[in-house]
């Protein structure tokens, strides 16, 4: 959580200033149809995780909807604003809309529990828009709420014809009866998440298309995202999961945790470099 004093900053084109008095211009299609693109990147003593793998995500949502930016630009203003923000922990949000807006945002970290309850919401993803992290995030912020209106604190996407997807802002992962670590494959339609990459390139893991039987009938089940790393699913649909944190939850954890602390030392070690040039 952060401290009271936590700088909430907004870079707007370069021109930094506390959030609440950051100003756009209304008449934005990134406001007005949601038509742009985003990212959230955790920040850990200021310093952005993955911020190379962000941006080139970034880069290929707006390529998909042939929306270009100066994405060199973008990385100066970043620094600029981290370099004021200081060593907080957090996240940074970077938005890019149609009106030709590099918005770039510190916010304090959500409030993250230790396990979290999931209800399956059915969600039909557009193609069109297949791996693209679009500001029109309406649909996954209703699933959520349909979930928490069933109990639950967050929905888990299932397709018309009882295929998993994914969490509204994360995803899944789970053990099945058989034992197997499972997550839907980016074939399914779900986003090529930054953290999903990692774990999969760390530990023994299927990816397929699952029916939603084989997740309700699951031993454990873990969430993994950018702001929650990873977070246990102890009840979904209202059946409780037997193994609520399990063995394969904690295997991810510290597998997340070795690979964060490893590229950490990586990119201050690179910016050490680039700093004594």
């Amino acid at each position: 959580m952060s401290s009271p004093g936590f700088p909430e900053l907004a870079s707007v084109d370069g021109t930094i200033l506390p959030t609440d008095e950051t100003m756009v211009p209304l008449r934005d299609d990134g406001l007005y149809r949601g038509d742009g693109v985003f990212e959230v990147i955790r920040l850990y003593d200021g310093q952005p995780f993955a911020l190379d793998d962000h941006l080139a995500r970034l880069e290929r949502s707006a390529g998909s909807i042939e929306l270009s930016f100066d994405r060199a630009a973008l990385e100066n203003e970043i620094a600029g604003l981290l370099s004021e923000f200081g060593s907080e922990d957090g996240q940074l949000r970077i938005l890019i809309t149609r009106g030709g807006r590099r918005i770039a945002i510190t916010e304090p970290m959500p409030e993250i529990a230790e396990t979290i309850s999931l209800a399956t919401v059915t969600y039909e993803p557009t193609v069109i828009l297949t791996g693209v992290k679009s500001l029109s995030y309406a649909a996954n912020m209703q699933a959520t709420r349909i979930a928490k209106g069933r109990g639950a604190d967050e929905a888990v996407l299932v397709s018309t014809d009882g295929t998993v997807l994914e969490p509204p802002t994360s995803t899944i992962f789970w053990v099945s009866q058989q034992g197997d670590l499972r997550t839907p494959s980016l074939d399914c339609g779900v986003l090529d998440s930054i953290t999903r990459g990692r774990l999969v390139a760390e530990l023994e893991v299927e990816e397929g298309t699952w029916p939603v039987a084989d997740l309700l009938s699951a031993k454990e089940a873990f969430l993994a995202s950018t702001t929650r790393e990873v977070q246990a699913v102890a009840e979904i649909d209202g059946r409780a999961l037997p193994e609520s944190p399990g063995e394969r939850t904690r295997e991810a954890s510290e597998a997340f945790a070795a690979v964060l602390a490893r590229e950490m030392q990586q990119d201050a070690a690179t910016l050490r470099g680039a700093q004594s040039q």
